[in-house]
């Protein structure tokens, strides 16, 4: 593995690099650290989360005992 290479601390696989700016000193410098997990089976992939269910669709409102014409 090379020391350029990022890893998914969660899966293991590899990620891309990604820059951030870190103030030090009055002047904004570059930060290089691991991007975001793109492996959907992933605990740390910023998707939408496969253990949450859709939730069922609105009810149409009822009407408040007005009669239909």
């Amino acid at each position: 593995m090379d020391s350029q290479d990022q890893v998914c601390p969660a899966c293991g696989q590899s990620v891309e690099r990604v820059v951030r700016r870190h103030k030090t000193l009055g002047a904004w410098v570059p930060v290089w650290g691991p991007g975001p997990c793109r492996n959907p089976d992933c605990a740390q992939y910023p998707g939408p989360s496969r253990t949450r269910e859709a939730s069922p669709p609105p009810s149409p409102p009822e009407s408040a005992g007005r009669p239909t014409p």
